[in-house]
């Protein structure tokens, strides 16, 4: 079996990058938090993207539904490493910014 990396600044697979977004994975930013890649050069992103595509999100459905319990319990098997209230901060994803109103 051929391994393909994605990147190549922290020796991450594409398999890797397909298993954790197995696991719940929906962003390239909960990949670089499971994996780290994307957060050196970054040209991996595009191509973690890619990998990730544009299907469902459990995780994301699971916040629409309110169940941020269920929501922890996927973090926290991706980054064994964070519990608690790291885990807390982890899970959530920064809202976007409202476009600023032109000076009149």
């Amino acid at each position: 079996m051929n391994r393909v990396y994605v990147c190549s600044c922290f020796g991450i697979t594409d398999k890797q990058v397909k298993e954790h977004a197995a696991a719940g994975a929906c962003t390239p930013r909960q990949i670089a938090s499971a994996t780290k890649a994307g957060t050196d050069c970054g040209s991996c992103v595009r191509t973690i993207q890619g990998l990730l595509g544009r299907g469902a999100c459990p995780r994301r459905e699971l916040l629409e539904k309110g169940d941020g319990a269920a929501v922890l319990a996927a973090d926290s098997r991706l980054v064994p490493a964070l519990t608690g209230a790291a885990a807390a901060v982890a899970a959530v994803e920064p809202e976007p910014r409202p476009a600023l109103a032109e000076a009149a």
